[in-house]
This record gives C-alpha cells, structure tokens and sequence, in this order.
C-alpha cells in the first residue's frame, strides 16, 4: 500500500484528494471518497456559512472519516465560511484564488490543517513559512482555474522549494498520474476530473456524458487575456467565449456577465448550449460511471505495481 505524510496527518488510507469542485464537491460526494480511504473536500464555492454548515453537518451524517473543505478566498463570503470551519472543527482545509494569510493563524491554532493550492515555487515558498501544513501543486492541465506552469514541470520544482509535503494536482486520473506524481517528489495526489463521474456526484448526467465522451484535444482555456484563465470543455459556451477575446474592447464587466452561472448552468441543468462543463485534460482517460471506492483503488493498485511497492 502506498502511505505517505499526507496520510499520517491527515489519518487517511490513501494519499487521495477529491478536489473542491464548486456545484461539484457537496456532501455526498465528499463521503464517498472519505469512506473510500481518500479526502473527501467540500466547496464552500461562493456560499455563505449556512449552506457550508448544512453541508458539513450532512458529510458527518454520511462518514465518520476525515474530510475537508475548500474555501476559494475571492468568495464575498470568505469571513463567514473561515469561521465556520473554525467552529465546526474542520479538519483539513484547502485554499485556493488568493493568499490565506488573514486566516492561517487562526486555522492552525485550532489544530486545522491547511493546505493551500499553488501554481509556483515563490508562492509554495511563501506558503511554507506562513505555516502551511502541506501544499498541492496544481499543473495547468486540470479543470476549472488554472496557471502557467504544466504538472510535469511545476511539481518537482515545488517538491524541491520546500520540505513540507506536496501534493500533486492537474491532469492525474488513474495509476500511472499517480505513480509519475511520487517519482516527481509528491506524497499524494488530488483528482477533480475523474471523480466527475463517480456515481455518487450529484452532476447533471449530461456532464457525466461528456467527460465519458471527450478525447485528448477536447478542452479549452478560455479567460487568458482576463487574467482568469479556466479549463473547461470545448462547447458553444467556450467558443464563443474564445472569440469574445478577440475583440479588444471587450470589458471584464461584460465578460463576467456573460460568464455568470454557466457552471451551475452545466452541473446542475446540464445545458449544453450556455453551461460550462469545467473539465482537465484528463477527461480522455475517463471512460466509465463507477463508485468512488473503485476510482480510487483501481488508481492505487495500478499505481503500487508501478512502483513496485
């Protein structure tokens, strides 16, 4: 069995992370992959505490394992969820679109682990002396937002920067982006794409459809020019939002409007013609709806005959 840091502290079986996915990592999915072995994250997306809250309390009622939630720091209600999961005794949390530096003292006081997402060495640097139990280097092959810097390259700079773990992210959806992670230097993994179609997420089925059905060119990142670039599939909405980039008058007023609720248009409508189906390039490496349980250990037996352990 491959065990790591990552599993010691953070008292999982294996060194798995579900990503927080926003309309995506709710509590079903969350338990799941808590029960599983891995870390089951919830978004607390752009949500007030409440619905955090709700979420929590129903992840408890589905696991009695480990599990963490994702707080995007942009989020108009970013005071109100960092609290939360300070008074609901969230073990791990994950940070992602901005610096946590308002919060970290008090996260890591109350024995909370915190696990930024970081996209270079001098963030990772900087991460590491604020405290920082762990980061996740995320490679601009995953889903959603994403930087400059490829896995393959960005991991094992990282892994060399700093002597907290790392976990590895962007473009891992089975054993092989596993074992390449651990000979990269990282001690775990975190996958979003592929557990899109875990039987146990809540997306609409045309989401799940489409990541079953695309292939290795089959998305797109869209928002470069913005200074927000996002992976997502290529679809009439991206497309179009390809060409909108091209007119330079184009304002990020105007881009923000046309962009505002195409995520939760896709996972929980599954419009194909104004959703935005966030997906990483591994999305051709998925075939098949299965149980997370299955994701994740088919992913680790092939990853333990690979390096041998």
């Amino acid at each position: 069995m491959i065990k790591s840091r990552i599993c010691d502290f953070t008292g999982i079986t294996y060194p798995v992370f579900q990503g927080g996915m926003a309309w995506i990592s709710e509590a079903r999915l969350a338990a799941a992959v808590s029960n599983a072995g891995g870390l089951g994250i919830l978004s607390a997306m752009n949500a007030d505490d409440a619905y955090l809250r709700s979420q929590i309390t129903l992840c408890r009622k589905l696991t009695k394992k480990p599990f963490g939630v994702n707080i995007m720091l942009m989020s108009p209600f970013v005071d109100q969820v960092a609290q939360a999961v300070l008074e609901e005794k969230v073990p791990v949390v994950t940070t992602g679109a901005g610096m946590p530096g308002k919060y970290m003292d008090g996260w890591l006081e109350a024995g909370i682990k915190v696990i930024p997402v970081v996209a270079s060495v001098a963030f990772a640097k900087r991460l590491e002396r604020m405290g920082a139990s762990a980061l996740i280097a995320e490679g601009a092959e995953a889903g959603g937002h994403v930087g400059e810097l490829n896995t393959m390259a960005l991991v094992p700079q990282i892994c060399d920067a700093v002597s907290i773990p790392v976990i590895a992210a962007g473009g891992i959806a089975d054993g092989r982006g596993v074992a390449a992670s651990f000979m990269l230097g990282a001690e775990g993994v975190q996958c979003g794409t592929c557990f899109l179609v875990a039987e146990e997420c809540q997306i609409h089925p045309n989401y799940k459809q489409k990541i079953i059905s695309a292939g290795d060119t089959d998305t797109i990142v869209t928002g470069r020019k913005l200074g927000h670039p996002v992976r997502a599939l290529k679809t009439p909405f991206t497309r179009k939002f390809a060409q909108m980039e091209n007119d330079h008058d184009l304002t990020q007023e105007e881009a923000d409007n046309y962009g505002a609720g195409a995520l939760r248009k896709a996972s929980v409508e599954g419009d194909n013609q104004t959703g935005c189906f966030m997906a990483g390039q591994s999305a051709g490496l998925v075939k098949k709806i299965q149980p997370a349980r299955e994701i994740i250990e088919e992913m680790m037996q092939q990853a333990a005959v690979l390096l041998k352990i």
